[in-house]
């Protein structure tokens, strides 16, 4: 694949490749935030992406029910060699009565049949790196990845990721086959990768892809009134966007604002920075709609802020500042990762 642009930052280690240290989360074009956008715009910012020099490209099965991989598929197929291809599985839409439900399911044969899906929708012959995109806690974690080795092995997929997993996790899955990459949700306001699992990625050689780096549109600050959220955006599940605890986060959110005009920078462009600056093998993967917002994201790579003012910006949000949990307890319970 083709050098990382300087203009986007000192690269970042994902398994055999090197790539810029902000990436491009797809999810947001397809799935979860209400009404995505139209094809022709969701085609403009993935192109301009590519243009920018964004050399890791994220989707998964579940965003849209495989409209995302399509999406990324149709758009991205004629420049395949200039990018690194991540996707999921294990966590897919199945139908049923009322329609379409999301459905965790690790079971090896389930993962090598919508891998085939995923290879169709994406348009290409290889997925560079495929992630379990939920531990199915009903099979041993050897299992489902000793079927994501199989699938290396048949030459389908490059290399393997886990998401949202805990570190005892990802030791037992790194002994059956090398874990290229950890994607789980980390940013100011989510701190528990802090508790073990960075540690252990720094480890194995395990790169730390942290989604929602900006808390979900949170850190900006320009989200002020969630009751204007749409009815079908995720965030109005989840506890810390309930309107009593988001009246008491913004003025977190207000407070960052403050840091980074002192650093000349957005609050966006400071939340990355300090995502970045917590270790050299972590990767940003924000996401986004709008061309503006993803220049803002990229610049993030190329700032060099004071260690004094990341451990201001850190203070702010120390664990139980802020206020509701990141998920509700059904969805919590699907999780791995370690909470405080």
């Amino acid at each position: 694949m083709a050098a990382v642009p300087t203009s986007l930052g000192a690269a970042r280690v994902l398994g055999p490749w090197r790539v810029a240290p902000v990436a491009l989360g797809c999810m947001n074009l397809s799935h979860a935030y209400g009404q995505p956008p139209s094809f022709e715009q969701a085609s403009a910012l993935l192109r301009h992406a590519l243009d920018r020099g964004v050399t890791l490209f994220d989707t998964a099965a579940l965003y849209g029910f495989g409209a995302n991989e399509e999406l990324v598929g149709r758009v991205l197929a004629p420049h395949r060699r200039e990018f690194v291809l991540a996707s999921k599985c294990g966590m897919t839409g199945v139908a049923g009565e009322g329609g379409v439900k999301r459905v965790i399911d690790g079971r090896p044969e389930t993962i090598k049949r919508t891998c085939d899906e995923s290879l169709q929708r994406l348009r290409t012959e290889v997925i560079d790196l495929y992630y379990l995109h939920r531990w199915d806690k009903a099979v041993p974690i050897e299992d489902s990845v000793g079927a994501l080795a199989d699938l290396v092995r048949a030459g389908k997929v490059r290399t393997i990721g886990l998401s949202e997993v805990s570190a005892a996790t990802l030791r037992r899955a790194h002994a059956v086959h090398p874990i290229t990459a950890v994607q789980s949700e980390y940013s100011l306001c989510t701190r528990n990768p802090e508790i073990a699992v960075l540690d252990a990625c720094r480890e194995l050689g395990t790169a730390f892809v942290a989604f929602s780096p900006l808390a979900r549109g949170f850190l900006p600050g320009t989200l002020r009134d969630v009751s204007a959220l749409d009815a079908k955006d995720i965030r109005r599940a989840m506890p810390r966007f309930a309107p009593a605890a988001y009246a008491h986060n913004l003025s977190l959110a207000d407070a960052l604002g403050a840091l980074a005009a002192e650093a000349g920078c957005t609050p966006a462009q400071l939340a990355l920075a300090w995502v970045l600056a917590q270790g050299e093998h972590i990767i940003a993967l924000p996401g986004t709609t709008r061309t503006d917002h993803l220049d803002d994201d990229l610049g993030a790579g190329t700032l060099s802020l004071p260690a004094e003012l990341l451990a201001r910006a850190a203070a702010l949000f120390a664990p139980g500042r802020v206020q509701g949990a990141r998920y509700h307890p059904a969805t919590q319970a699907e999780i791995d990762t370690e909470e405080f």
